[in-house]
């Protein structure tokens, strides 16, 4: 799924600018910094438009209503992602900290337990929507987010990564949700 030329400069991009931090935020994991990636223009935007390609379909037109984008580094490229398509951004936020009416979920992470919230009033029933999210590692985070989605009456169409690591097999974890990852380590 998505423009395999886009994913190509994305994947790129990824390669040149992303950078590992050993040992971070525990010892044993090896934190994939982007912040080089956000601070270059043309890398930052190949990426953009590679993790938009699966919100269109082959004659570019845009097959999803909104993007949901989980805390905390899917804010950072749900949005602009969003606005790439022309539809509305959906924060995703760890509990207590969205001010309205929520659906919440708890999950597991590679490295913890984690509780997320969405707005009840986020989606609408029938909404069409891709899911974005810097790194799929167990999948945890991506479940519990697309069971959200669920709780709304909207739909996941699929999943767009930065990068996926494959040794953990998060892949598992979303069913029969399509998947691009712009990056497999």
């Amino acid at each position: 799924m998505g423009d395999p030329a886009q994913i190509d400069r994305a994947a790129d991009a990824l390669s040149r600018l992303v950078r590992d931090i050993p040992d971070f935020p525990e010892p044993g994991v090896v934190f994939k910094d982007i912040t080089p990636l956000l601070a270059d223009p043309t890398g930052f935007a190949d990426v953009v438009a590679g993790l938009a390609s699966p919100g269109r379909d082959r004659d570019g037109q845009v097959v999803v209503d909104k993007v949901i984008g989980m805390e905390a580094r899917g804010f950072i490229l749900a949005a602009p992602v969003a606005l790439a398509l022309g539809v509305g951004f959906v924060p995703v936020r760890k509990a207590g900290k969205l001010p309205h009416a929520t659906y919440d979920v708890a999950y597991e992470l590679e490295y913890g337990e984690a509780v997320l919230e969405l707005h009840q009033d986020a989606l609408a029933p029938g909404d069409r929507v891709l899911l974005v999210d810097d790194v799929l590692a167990t999948g945890g985070t991506a479940r519990a987010t697309a069971d959200l989605v669920a709780r709304c009456g909207a739909t996941t169409t699929g999943f767009a990564v930065l990068m996926e690591l494959g040794f953990l097999d998060g892949r598992a974890a979303l069913g029969d949700v399509p998947l691009t990852a712009l990056l497999t380590v």
